[in-house]
């Protein structure tokens, strides 16, 4: 089994414009319940479906699969959960770790969070000057959650 341990939070300023390339992600979910997510999702060239248990703490169980483009684009298309989300994501190194800023589309514009990815969950890690207050056990920051109850609604 994988495991995934994460940390979530907002974004300050927009001194992390400047780094890293964007890659649009579109994404959705063939299931959304809290107990097991199943999502698909297509960033550049390539597309996967990844399926993630509950969160303990800031760790939860999680499996990817590579998936064919023409599939996963049919799953978005007629199968997934809507909207789908959409959204620009940049990876910027950053004192020994890599951040995923996402910074959102449509229903959903507006909002932009930083994630960092860690090797145990009390990894210690420095965060750059635009990374702001952490939202990792708010729900309501849960890109499963953005389909029903979007950002622009809040």
């Amino acid at each position: 089994m994988g495991v995934e341990i994460e940390r979530k939070f907002l974004v300050n300023g927009d001194g992390w414009r400047n780094e890293g390339q964007p890659v649009l992600l579109r994404q959705g979910y063939l299931s959304s319940h809290p107990e097991r997510v199943v999502r698909v999702r297509i960033e550049g060239d390539h597309a996967v479906m990844t399926i993630k248990s509950k969160a303990v703490g800031v760790s939860r169980g999680e499996w990817e699969y590579p998936l064919p483009m023409v599939d996963a684009a049919e799953f978005l298309d007629r199968l997934c959960e809507q909207p789908i989300i959409e959204k620009y994501r940049r990876r910027i190194p950053y004192a020994g770790f890599v951040w995923e800023v996402d910074e959102f589309l449509g229903a959903n514009a507006g909002l932009i969070v930083a994630e960092i990815e860690l090797p145990s969950e009390d990894a210690s890690f420095d965060k750059p000057g635009w990374v702001g207050d952490e939202v990792t056990h708010d729900a309501r920051y849960l890109n499963s959650n953005l389909i029903a109850h979007p950002y622009s609604a809040w």
